[in-house]
């Protein structure tokens, strides 16, 4: 007993630990976005906490960026991705879950390979894609590479594939075909797989960096993440106003997380997957 305990005990220690070093880049981030620029860059002696709290910083990002513009842009973009993502990996990951057709498992494979393939050897690809349809700079620009994902049908069905097999035959058994099978027995039973994958695309939406750079470079136009990047350059040494910037933008996603938090886990643990 009084080993279990101990074992019990350093295990929580080490989480904690853990836990404390993922959280120590957002308090840094906290305290710096409220520090006056000579505070940032003053080694000696260090300044962890601000001295005086410049709250002036606030006013001097909202001033510099339009952050209700780059809001709209970005939830435009994460609905629309969230939207086509459940969509087409609802429909593929019935198919493949319980529909049997010639070249399946061909084509499942197929959907396996792109998960294991970096996203970054897509880009050349679907920018020529988007430039020869002329929707760069434009939502659907923004949209492109969130038509279909590989990680939500694979999510999709792993949920269906967990479905019993007697609730299709009973469907079947009171006259239903296919389409209304999917559409009223068993779309309906993989709701919170449909609902963890609409909070991990919105993530990976919210957070992608590289694609909103490449084909939409309009400021006006453009995502918070792209935003971020560009006030890096132009505020190279201001410090306090990059971390208060990003801080505004970590907004959302907090938000996102505090009403979602038992799907996010669930999510996880459905998936195996990670952030």
């Amino acid at each position: 007993m009084k080993r279990k305990i101990i074992s019990n005990t350093i295990i929580y220690i080490i989480l904690i630990l853990f836990a404390f070093t993922m959280l120590v880049p957002f308090v840094w981030m906290v305290l710096t976005a409220f520090k006056t620029t000579a505070e940032t860059m003053q080694v000696d002696p260090f300044v962890l906490v601000p001295k005086v709290w410049q709250v002036e910083n606030f006013s001097k990002v909202i001033a510099a960026m339009d952050f209700v513009k780059l809001y709209a842009n970005t939830i435009l973009m994460i609905a629309l991705r969230v939207l086509c993502a459940v969509v087409t990996a609802t429909f593929a990951g019935y198919a493949f879950a319980r529909l049997n057709f010639k070249g399946k498992n061909f084509m499942f494979g197929i959907v396996l390979f792109q998960m294991m393939i970096p996203v970054q050897i897509f880009i050349i690809p679907q920018y020529i894609m988007v430039s020869k349809l002329h929707i760069t700079n434009s939502p659907l620009g923004l949209l492109f590479p969130g038509l279909v994902t590989a990680f939500g049908t694979f999510l999709l069905r792993q949920a269906y594939m967990g479905l019993p097999k007697d609730l299709e035959e009973a469907a079947r058994l009171d006259g239903c075909n296919i389409p209304q099978t999917f559409l009223f027995v068993m779309a309906p039973l993989a709701k919170s797989s449909m609902v963890a994958l609409s909070i991990f695309t919105a993530v990976f939406a919210y957070k992608d960096l590289m694609w909103p750079m490449i084909v939409c470079p309009n400021p006006k136009k453009t995502t918070l993440a792209a935003a971020l990047a560009n006030m890096n350059g132009q505020y190279a040494q201001k410090y306090p106003e990059l971390m208060m910037a990003a801080l505004i933008s970590c907004v959302p996603m907090i938000i996102l997380y505090v009403i979602f938090q038992k799907q996010f886990i669930e999510g996880i643990a459905t998936s195996g997957g990670k952030l």
